[in-house]
């Protein structure tokens, strides 16, 4: 609070104190700054009694620092004051207290805009929140948008050359397709580009297809990247050892194309 009317204060002190924790200052613009740096209040209350225009003009700059805050600036006098300050200072005061007022009034008047004003605050802070969750979900959906428009690569792993260029030719329609004609190339080329799928044979000289997988479960980078064998292995315990490094599918050479292309949408479909 602040201004020449100290029977006002004195009411705050006396008869709201149980209400309200009060504190005073000069009408100095440097003693409001201190206080309202050091106090932080809910309201700032000028309580005028014949104040000079000097002391009112003064007030324009303590709005600026209250609106920096979002504290509302109160006023209470007579009503010649209340409107001399309205004049003075259009749309500067949120809240109007015109003399006579009983206490409870004063109190209940005070209360009810500070309620009010955290209310509508609480609201502001939900629709920016609202806003700001609309904002992720658009993200995301363009975010799933750019990847579903992205053509799905497909890393295809055989020695065989001609198997190669079938596969390729069968999938190049509807993926982004390269070829690698042993493990060490395969890996060799996941070390600078991205796969989403890795079609791997079995049997190749040098580093065979449980291997290469093996490798790619060891790497964090590749780790959870879906693997299909190709193969015509039918050994059971085979078959076994590379179940273990749970491959997404394991199709039996020669390749069935029409399983291979279901294969292929289940993993990109996660599995459905």
């Amino acid at each position: 609070m602040t201004g020449k009317n100290s029977a006002v204060i004195d009411d705050f002190y006396n008869k709201l104190g149980d209400v309200f924790e009060c504190q005073t200052t000069s009408t100095r613009l440097e003693d409001i700054v201190s206080h309202l740096e050091y106090f932080s209040p809910n309201a700032f209350l000028y309580c005028m009694n014949m104040e000079s225009a000097r002391d009112i003009e003064r007030m324009r700059m303590v709005k600026q620092k209250l609106n920096a805050r979002n504290t509302p600036f109160m006023i209470i006098g007579n009503e010649p004051d209340c409107m001399e300050f309205n004049k003075m200072m259009i749309n500067v005061a949120d809240l109007v207290l015109i003399k006579p007022l009983e206490t409870n009034i004063i109190q209940s008047r005070i209360i009810n805009y500070l309620l009010k004003e955290k209310r509508q605050e609480e609201e502001r802070q939900m629709m920016k929140l609202q806003e700001e969750k609309r904002r992720l979900e658009e993200e995301r959906e363009r975010a799933l948008l750019f990847e579903h428009a992205r053509q799905k690569h497909i890393l295809v792993v055989d020695d065989d050359v001609l198997m190669l260029k079938i596969i390729k030719e069968y999938l190049h329609d509807d993926y982004d397709v390269a070829t690698a004609v042993n493990g060490k190339v395969a890996l060799r080329f996941l070390e600078t580009k991205r796969t989403d799928l890795i079609l791997l044979d079995y049997e190749m000289p040098v580093e065979d297809g449980p291997a290469v997988l093996a490798k790619l479960r060891a790497n964090p980078d590749t780790r959870d990247l879906p693997v299909i064998f190709l193969t015509g292995i039918t050994d059971r315990e085979k078959i076994k050892k590379v179940l273990a490094y749970k491959p997404a599918g394991y199709l039996l050479k020669p390749v069935d194309y029409k399983k291979l292309t279901e294969t292929i949408e289940q993993v990109f479909n996660g599995g459905t």
